[in-house]
């Protein structure tokens, strides 16, 4: 066997392998130096386009061996939005453990966080693997090479494209100008050359110009296959236009693109809030529009790792987190069981199964129903509809007070009443952002929705974090600014 390796100055791309056995593929799934350089196969192709999702996962070690320090241990996401967030904080007993997660937590984080670090080369090795991917599939002979038939060849670009956009959506929104990566980086002197942070609104645009792909490549059904709906999907690609539109404020196309997909008819509210959640109920649900299929035992790994962590105390709900849900509200014990210490809607369970597991099957749910009908009511209320704003935030509450509660019982008469008619925008914004706190809690939206209703240093101080006006963004790993000597630049303030 020999080794070649391919490594950036600002990507910390992995090394890539060749071997004699086309069967023998890296465990963490990446593509081997032979299915790359020399005549694919069917099977390398759908390899690439496969490998693409595992960054999106919560499974540990994907990008090394337990490396706490670069925050590479598990997909930093809850770290950056929930922990950093005023729902969640580090663990259920204040410890030393990794302190890069308190700096996070605490806005005392510099550029050298290694959660920074690994938050940045999570989305860049996604990203990675996708152009590896779009190489194959845009070689206008590939059909002839592989044999690989018209549908399967487009809908495989349509993932990739898809992948690609909700990279650099994570991206964005952390980083804000990022280097945009559109092709397979194969030396040194590439590397450097692309070492150039684009203006946001270029990223925003290739965003929604690799959507706009995805959207015309893929069938229009609610699952690819029968034996693989974690695939991605027309109507995940709308969501993602969808909340792309709504983080540029472009009320009138939030509205627009979430009656597309509501037009599509596969989507509706689960008539029980933790069939989101459960791990009885994956791909049986009518809510859960995009997720990752965390599955256990299989090689290579792909559990949900964060259960294992949650075993050893971490991720926890703040003081502030379970006193904002109203009397009775079946969401809060669905979210956290707070006397057990158990975080339910990780672990997929209400019993604490799954607690230590790390190869536990419980997914991770990146879009549902209730989180795009909310985008909605705001860019409802945005647009002077306030009934119609209402009428959703009370079909959110509807759904959350007729659930069965974590006893099995009915929640008592008068719990979660339904807003009352206003035509006050502010007050109408108010109810929408407690119920989005509530509804979505320990989903990794909480610091993005702060941050776009522009009340995060607001909300942060009255929690005693000491937000500042820099804290926006996040800081550019420092490693990656001195492998490119300084090319590629700093965030203000950091």
């Amino acid at each position: 066997m020999k080794y070649l390796k391919i490594a950036t100055l600002f990507l910390g791309f992995a090394a890539l392998t060749s071997c004699d056995d086309e069967l023998t593929i890296d465990p963490v799934g990446l593509q081997t130096d032979e299915q790359i350089n020399t005549t694919p196969t069917v099977r390398a192709v759908e390899n690439s386009v496969s490998s693409s999702y595992l960054m999106l996962s919560n499974t540990l070690n994907i990008m090394g061996n337990w490396d706490w320090i670069n925050g590479l241990v598990t997909n930093n996401d809850i770290i950056l939005q929930d922990v950093a967030s005023d729902d969640m904080q580090k663990t259920w007993i204040s410890n030393s453990d990794q302190p890069w997660m308190d700096e996070l937590d605490n806005f005392t984080y510099t550029s050298s966080n290694g959660g920074l670090n690994g938050a940045w080369k999570y989305n860049y090795e996604g990203i990675k693997r996708v152009n590896i991917a779009l190489d194959f599939l845009l070689n206008p002979n590939i059909e002839t090479i592989t044999g690989i038939s018209t549908e399967r060849k487009n809908q495989l670009l349509g993932e990739a494209y898809f992948l690609r956009s909700f990279y650099y959506f994570t991206l964005v929104n952390d980083f804000g100008d990022v280097p945009l990566i559109l092709e397979t980086v194969k030396t040194y002197q590439e590397a450097f050359d692309k070492a150039v942070r684009a203006p946001k609104a270029e990223i925003w645009k290739q965003i929604d110009t690799d959507l706009a792909l995805a959207k015309a490549l893929l069938p229009n059904e609610k699952y690819i296959t029968d034996s693989e709906k974690w695939r991605v999907t027309k109507g995940a690609v709308i969501t993602l236009q969808a909340k792309s539109a709504l983080y540029n404020q472009k009320w009138t196309e939030v509205i627009a693109t979430v009656n597309e997909l509501q037009g599509l008819g596969f989507y509706s509210l689960n008539a029980n809030y933790f069939d989101n959640f459960s791990t009885e109920t994956e791909f049986k649900d009518n809510e859960v529009i995009f997720s990752f299929d965390h599955q256990s035992y299989v090689i290579p790994a792909r559990g949900n790792g964060y259960c294992a962590l949650l075993n050893w105390g971490f991720f926890a709900p703040t003081t502030n987190f379970l006193n904002s849900f109203e009397p009775n509200d079946p969401r809060k014990a669905y979210t956290v069981n707070a006397d057990q210490k158990w975080v339910n809607k990780i672990l997929g369970t209400i019993n604490g199964d799954n607690r230590g597991n790390d190869q536990s099957p419980s997914n991770k749910v990146f879009f549902r129903m209730a989180d795009v009908l909310l985008w909605k009511a705001e860019a409802l209320n945005e647009t002077g509809d306030y009934s119609g704003a209402i009428a959703i935030i009370n079909q959110i509450r509807t759904r959350a007070r007729t659930t069965i509660t974590v006893s099995g019982t009915i929640p008592p008469a008068g719990t979660l009443p339904n807003r009352p008619s206003s035509s006050d925008k502010n007050t109408i914004k108010d109810w929408l952002i407690s119920e989005r706190r509530a509804e979505l809690g320990f989903e990794n939206q909480r610091m993005m929705d702060l941050k776009r209703w522009g009340i995060v240093k607001e909300v942060m101080k009255a929690n005693g974090k000491n937000f500042q006006d820099k804290n926006m963004l996040y800081p550019i790993p420092q490693s990656e600014i001195d492998k490119t000597a300084g090319k590629l630049t700093q965030n203000p303030g950091y």
